[in-house]
This record gives structure tokens, sequence and C-alpha cells, in this order.
């Protein structure tokens, strides 16, 4: 199971990169996770969108799901004919967002491009040879992490955005890969209930004995050097920081290489 950073920006697409944004490939299969801004340009870099077989989205602020539209006219307006709809999976009505988006009214229902399903946690969806569990998170909006297996038994844990809470422990649990947003910085972020600091997400990744953490989310304004510290008191295994283009395989164990 191959893990692609497309985008890995906190909260707005940034100097040098998309927003949220991850492709899970197999040998047979193909999802994505999540399409904030400027993800949908990025992503043809390393995968034919007509060859995507799911969409799931963590929760459905825009710097996680804008760039569907980009996504509905690709499959709708491409010259070579409509690609027919790919399921979308997320907590939430997404048909409705993406109207939103759009600026689309009631009778767009997008049927041609997308078949929306609403998931909460628990739920457990299958694509091709992947399966994706997934487990409650704290956030404003209806949010959630997603558990994913490759067909060799690895593990990527994804959290979306949340603050620590037992159901990214849950997910987490064991996980080869814990792809981890990590957006807040302790000395300067005092709110809560909606980002983990580096050292909350080191805390969640020690307490679910994750073999390698990966954290990524990070505001253009966020220190990577800090976080890092932060998770590190808490966690010692390896930890690595997303990049753009940064690739991971997802094996067990699982050695970071990006």
């Amino acid at each position: 199971m191959k893990l692609t950073v497309v985008g890995c920006t906190g909260s707005m697409s940034g100097p040098k990169g998309a927003a949220s944004c991850y492709l899970v490939q197999t040998e047979t299969t193909t999802i994505v996770l999540d399409l904030g801004p400027g993800s949908m340009g990025q992503l043809m870099n390393y995968v034919d969108p007509a060859e995507i077989d799911a969409i799931f989205l963590s929760h459905l602020h825009t710097d996680h799901c804008a760039d569907i539209i980009g996504m509905q006219v690709y499959r709708r307006w491409l010259p070579s004919g409509p690609l027919g709809p790919v399921p979308v999976y997320s907590p939430g009505d997404g048909l409705h967002r993406t109207r939103q988006i759009g600026g689309d009214g009631p009778d767009e229902n997008y049927g041609g491009e997308f078949a929306f399903q609403t998931v909460v946690a628990g739920d457990v969806i299958e694509v091709g040879n992947l399966s994706v569990e997934f487990f409650d998170a704290v956030h404003p909006v209806p949010a959630v992490a997603m558990r994913i297996t490759g067909p060799r038994g690895g593990v990527l844990t994804y959290s979306g955005d949340t603050d620590y809470c037992t159901g990214q422990v849950e997910a987490a649990q064991g996980a080869d890969l814990y792809l981890c947003e990590a957006a807040f910085e302790s000395s300067r972020d005092t709110v809560r209930d909606i980002h983990l600091t580096g050292g909350r997400a080191g805390r969640i990744a020690a307490e679910a004995g994750v073999h390698n953490l990966v954290l990524t989310h990070l505001q253009p304004w966020t220190n990577p050097d800090t976080v890092c510290a932060e998770a590190r008191d808490e966690y010692s295994g390896p930890i690595a920081v997303a990049i753009p283009g940064g690739t991971f395989h997802v094996t067990y164990p699982t050695t970071l290489e990006s």
C-alpha cells in the first residue's frame, strides 16, 4: 500500500503546495483521502483521475473538500466522454456541501459524477483490496478518522482534523503509519476541540503503539521543528513531517521513507 502526499497544508493551500489530499494505492485499487484547495491539479501529477475507485472526505470543511468541484468538472466534461459516478464517502451531507461549493441549485445532484454516501464511526467500507473503517474525531463539524487496511495487512490511519479523543487512539491502534494532523503549537494555540498540537499527536501515537508517526496539516505559520519537538516529548518512535510529493510504503513493519 503506497501513500502519496498530494497536499498537506493546514486550513488553506500554502506557498509550497495544496491543502489536504492523500493518494492511497495498491496494485489494483486507488482511493483519495480529501480534496482540499489546489489538490485536483496536483493530483493529476500522480494519477489519472479516471483510475480513482473512491473518494473519502474526513469532513466537509472547505480546506478538505473544495476541489470536489474540480473533480466533478473533470468527470463530466472530459473530451473523451463522461467517466461515470465514483463513490464519495463523508460524514455529513456530501451532496448538499458540493452544491454549496459549486453554487448549484437543488436540481443538480451530480449523479453522473458522484455517488454520495454518509458514513459514521463504526462503518466499514470495502473498496477493491482495501478496507476503510471509520472512528470518531473531535472537530466543530462532523468528522472521522480512517483506518485503512491493505491487502498484506499493513495499516494506515489518517486522523483527519481532530483534537485528542479515544476514537483517535482506537483508530491508530498498532498502525504501521499514523498520518496525524498537528496544526497547533502548544505555546501559541490554547483553544481546544479543533486541532492537535504536536504533543497531543505524539500522545495518541504513544498510547496507540503506532510504528511510525507522520505529522501533517501544518498551517503556513506553524513551525515543523516546533511540533516535531513537542511530539518527540510524548512519542519515542520514528517521526516525519508530510511534504507535497512525499511517499510512504505502508507494509508490516513500515519504515519511513519520503
